[in-house]
């Protein structure tokens, strides 16, 4: 349908300059340009406090799109909607006409639709004698084809931020029960005073966070909370380290005293007859090394086998929430997360985050196992790990099953991010660029 660039509305509505920059964006999208309304409308629900648009407003959005026939949002069958207020009072559940006015004026506003007005105002349709519609008068959806992209960025990176938020809050519960802990031992252990300073910083610090605290508010109380942890960690160490000093001490003042140079004792009682061999035993300790050409796979089945699974997993090291690999080899190596990047592209960490959301939204990864690499493996390397999931996902028949096994290989420190990523590079050739 062409009527022109722009259109004004009727009666004593005045034209804006957001309505005409709405007319311009919305008749340069490509007429074979199709989206699915309803995986729109749902980005549209995650992002609208970045839109700005209530939920009233949203439920008469979602009235007006279930007038659209079929599910695809095509300029090539035209975009325009026109049903009556009745209609749409009756799709919204009975809102009243003045509720329904007020909110489409709303959405207008704020450049989701566009009126098309007909020169009494009324909303129609003219058709063919076959019965196609060929000029209509209504509400026109073709922003949202236009906008669908900013729409899907702006809910991956609400969700990425939701998702560090309430991470935050973990580390923060867990500083504090660490540091309660900590001082309880420290009472125990009759460590002499010096600490006390600490703990009364750490009740002035352990009032209880509003639930809507900013996310820079829970940052700084777990910084602060940090220091407090470390510092204890630091006493505990130094007692440890003189118990062993006092111990070995001890140890060696019997070592002189028991030691007689006319001993009879030549030999260690452990080793026998034939010193030359070992026992079976220690020959089961030997394992053959994994060569550098093997294939992934054989390396993961290896280490699965040879490490033991305890009822109780050993807690990780603070180094495996550090990036095992830079971004540029990592890129290099999965170059098809770059597609989901915002505007296309990935440059720093933060956006390899939201395409890691996106990416996993699309794989059917489960937000509990997403969180559960996240926790053991570190916001960037569970990123990594999807990056290297989504490269081999037409091998791969459960994406969520799949990152859950390799998140309890880490818990059991039998699983690095570095060998992976550095089998697809090599599946993709020796010289391959690094990307930038």
């Amino acid at each position: 349908m062409e009527r022109g660039s722009v259109t004004t509305p009727f009666g004593r509505r005045a034209m804006t300059l957001g309505m005409l920059a709405s007319q311009i964006a919305a008749g340069n999208v490509p007429p074979d340009r199709s989206v699915d309304k309803w995986k729109l409308f749902r980005s549209l629900c995650e992002a609208k406090t970045v839109i700005g648009v209530s939920d009233r407003s949203l439920a008469v959005l979602n009235a007006l799109l279930s007038f659209y026939p079929g599910a695809e949002l095509s300029g090539e069958n035209g975009l325009v909607v026109f049903p009556s207020n009745a209609q749409l009072s009756l799709r919204t559940h009975g809102m009243a006409g003045t509720t329904l006015r007020r909110h489409l004026a709303c959405l207008v506003e704020s450049g989701l639709i566009l009126r098309r007005d007909s020169p009494n105002g009324k909303r129609y349709a003219r058709r063919s004698r076959n019965g196609a519609v060929g000029e209509a008068f209504g509400f026109d959806l073709s922003p949202l084809v236009a906008r669908a992209d900013e729409f899907k960025t702006a809910a991956a990176d609400l969700a990425a931020a939701k998702q560090y938020h309430r991470q935050m809050r973990e580390r923060l519960s867990l500083c504090r029960r660490d540091i309660a802990k900590l001082l309880e031992l420290l009472r125990e252990s009759g460590v002499p005073a010096g600490w006390e300073q600490q703990q009364r910083r750490y009740e002035e610090l352990s009032a209880p966070l509003s639930r809507k605290a900013s996310v820079s508010d829970v940052e700084a109380l777990h910084d602060a909370m940090a220091e407090i942890r470390a510092d204890l960690s630091n006493r505990l160490e130094k007692l440890l380290n003189s118990e062993k000093m006092d111990a070995n001490d001890r140890h060696n003042g019997q070592h002189i005293q028991n030691s007689h140079p006319d001993s009879q004792f030549e030999f260690e009682p452990g080793l026998g007859k034939g010193s030359g061999k070992f026992s079976a035993s220690a020959r089961s300790c030997n394992v053959d090394p994994v060569t550098p050409k093997a294939k992934l796979s054989e390396v993961s089945t290896y280490v699965d086998a040879q490490t033991p699974v305890s009822p109780a997993p050993p807690s990780l090291p603070i180094s495996r929430l550090a990036r095992e690999i830079p971004l540029t080899v990592l890129l290099s190596a999965c170059p098809q997360i770059t597609d989901y990047g915002p505007q296309g592209r990935i440059t720093t960490w933060k956006e390899l985050l939201t395409a890691a959301v996106v990416v996993r939204t699309m794989l059917k990864v489960s937000t509990d196992a997403y969180d559960d690499a996240c926790t053991v493996l570190g916001q960037e390397n569970a990123a990594t790990v999807i990056a290297c999931i989504l490269e081999r996902a037409d091998c791969i028949s459960s994406p969520g099953g799949y990152l859950r096994v390799l998140t309890a290989r880490a818990r059991r420190q039998s699983f690095s991010v570095a060998p992976m990523v550095a089998a697809l590079r090599r599946a993709r050739g020796p010289n391959v660029p690094l990307a930038g």
